[in-house]
């Protein structure tokens, strides 16, 4: 197995670089946003976050390519680095504290890039989690102040919580029926969406989450933090990893209910 320790520890510290810039302009009067082509918003908070870790990774790492949310792909090789600025830039400019930089390492191997290393970093509430291949994952303050994660043993679909992001993503791609009847199944559900649902499964605070529209920056540091803790993370098609285009997580107890209710109608 592979040592990523070097690799996770400089995760960490483009996190910590990220987060003094986006904590700095969290919540600031005068903060510039404008509207992608796809009709997204993208502050100068995002771009001057993935601008700071394509450098820092450029000096740290310059034989491994980047790709990033807002200045796409960047070299060539078998590890790439993927980077999320800020998921959860609508919460960011409207001062919601519910956001994270996602910072992930790919490596290629069967069935394409996949990753290795992970961290999601949420200033605004105070959160961190991550995880290495073969490592275990972990939530903290640092490396060395860490709790290991672990995902919840509920094993019964009446008894498990249940989060998602909106409605209206289903609705389009025609799964509204089966996502309904998913929330009439479960014991609880909670719009928290973004990266949040993912990172409560890997605590076990969450027992299932799903999303039916993504980009590989929203889910490769999600998909290895949630899979470390013991969890499963598929697309919606149930092909493991953060490639589908979509996700589905869960403690793993439930995993072929969730993509049952979900693809049961589609």
């Amino acid at each position: 197995m592979p040592d990523y320790h070097d690799d996770l520890r400089l995760a960490h510290v483009l996190a910590d670089a990220a987060d003094a810039a986006t904590m700095d302009r969290f919540k600031a009067l005068d903060l510039k946003v404008e509207t992608k082509p796809d009709m997204t918003p993208v502050s100068e908070a995002d771009k001057a976050a993935e601008e700071l870790i394509r450098g820092n990774l450029q000096r740290a790492r310059p034989r491994d390519a980047i790709l990033g949310e807002e200045y796409g792909i960047e070299g060539t090789g078998p590890r790439r680095w993927v980077i999320d600025p800020i998921d959860g830039t609508k919460n960011y400019v409207r001062g919601v504290p519910v956001w994270a930089t996602l910072i992930s390492l790919m490596e290629a191997g069967e069935g394409g890039y996949q990753p290795v290393v992970g961290v999601v970093s949420a200033p605004a509430l105070g959160r961190r989690w991550w995880a290495a291949k073969g490592g275990g994952a972990y939530t903290g303050r640092s490396l060395s102040s860490a709790t290991r994660l672990r995902v919840s043993q509920v094993s019964r679909l009446q008894d498990a919580s249940f989060a998602y992001s909106s409605l209206t993503g289903w609705e389009e791609q025609g799964r509204l029926d089966g996502f309904m009847d998913l929330q009439r199944a479960v014991w609880r559900t909670r719009g928290y969406g973004d990266f949040w649902p993912y990172m409560m499964v890997a605590e076990g605070s969450v027992d299932l989450a799903a999303e039916p529209e993504l980009s590989l920056w929203d889910m490769a540091a999600n998909a290895i933090v949630v899979t470390e803790a013991g969890g499963t993370f598929t697309g919606l098609d149930g092909t493991p990893g953060p490639h589908s285009g979509n996700a589905a997580a869960s403690n793993g107890l439930l995993h072929d209910e969730l993509l049952g209710y979900l693809n049961q109608r589609y």
